[in-house]
């Protein structure tokens, strides 16, 4: 079954991506005495690891995972293009990454592993946790841009492909 791509992040994409990503630091924020701790900084650990969960969504080929990621990321493009058309009058060029990223079967693999857990946290916690979606939204409108705002999304791919590979046995 073959589900449209759109793999295309706008300026828009960008801005809710990192819109998302600073909300959150704000709300962990708690003032320049208290931030390196390490006590306080394992409390941005959780958003970080589902921040990087949707970067690799998105880098992922294909199949329902995939799509629900290009889909995510059409959307916030579009929000985001209104919002910078509408609300301040600027442009949206694209600013995709030129070099492509695509995970390797192993890198699959983990996307699918990481999928079971994060399902497994999130029954757990016997609710819906608005910041799991933050995160994942803010990861897949940053994974495939150029720049420094997409530049967990370069390092992570190669690092997870070849992790995946090493433990199923592929390389």
């Amino acid at each position: 079954m073959d589900f449209p791509t759109y793999g295309i992040v706008s300026l828009g994409g960008v801005t809710v991506g990192l819109s998302l990503l600073g909300w959150e630091i704000t709300r962990w924020w708690p003032g320049a005495k208290q931030a390196g701790k390490p006590k306080h900084l394992v409390k941005l650990l959780p958003f970080l690891l589902v921040w990087l969960y949707g970067m690799l969504l998105i880098l992922s080929a294909g199949g329902l995972l995939g799509a629900g990621a290009d889909w995510s990321l059409w959307g916030s493009s579009a929000i985001g293009d209104a919002a910078l058309a509408y609300g301040v009058g600027g442009d949206t060029p694209n600013v995709t990454r030129s070099s492509h990223l695509v995970l390797s079967p192993g890198g699959h693999a983990v996307v699918i592993i990481a999928t079971v857990v994060l399902i497994a946290v999130w029954t757990k916690r016997r609710g819906f946790n608005w910041m799991i979606l933050r995160a994942i939204l803010s990861g897949i409108s940053l994974g495939l841009a150029s720049g420094v705002a997409g530049i967990a999304g370069y390092v992570l791919s190669p690092v997870v492909s070849t992790a995946g590979d090493a433990v199923t046995g592929l390389l």
